[in-house]
């Protein structure tokens, strides 16, 4: 490397370590982190262009065939549907639950002070309600299929 490159390499290195002394670790980090966000934006933004220009342009476009339509009407799991009830009270009583034995297991365990316990409780609520919702999906899921599987069972 030349010269210059390790001069600009020093400079930059002196620069972060006053930034790191100025802005704290947690700042630099998040200025690297949005410093790197604009760079992938620009050369995202370049390799798509360049991308768009060297297509061929003097293509025809294939007209495709029109897509065949199902013998079946569409099965429950292929529509949209709204949740079940189970789902609201099944992530409710997962965040309920999770946010307890969270906040108990901190004070009783861990000695932590009271705003910790309150912090680390709504965090494992959190993580509650979405085993909660996750498993109720899933039952959900599965409730619905053995039930489209039984009734296609008696169709036959």
């Amino acid at each position: 490397m030349r010269r210059s490159t390790y001069a600009w390499l020093a400079i930059a290195l002196a620069v972060a370590c006053g930034a790191i002394n100025w802005l704290g670790i947690a700042g630099w980090l998040a200025v690297v982190v949005l410093a790197a966000s604009v760079a992938m934006h620009v050369a995202g933004n370049a390799i798509g262009t360049t991308l768009r220009d060297s297509a061929d342009s003097r293509l025809e476009r294939v007209p495709r065939p029109a897509p065949r339509i199902p013998a079946n009407p569409p099965s429950h799991l292929e529509r949209r549907t709204p949740l079940s009830r189970l789902v609201p009270v099944a992530t409710g009583l997962g965040a309920a639950a999770g946010g307890i034995a969270g906040g108990l297991t901190l004070i009783r365990v861990a000695a932590a002070s009271p705003a910790g316990a309150v912090l680390g409780g709504a965090s494992s609520a959190v993580l509650g309600g979405l085993l909660g919702f996750l498993t109720a999906s899933l039952f959900e899921i599965i409730r619905t299929s053995v039930r489209e599987a039984v009734a296609a069972e008696h169709r036959s």
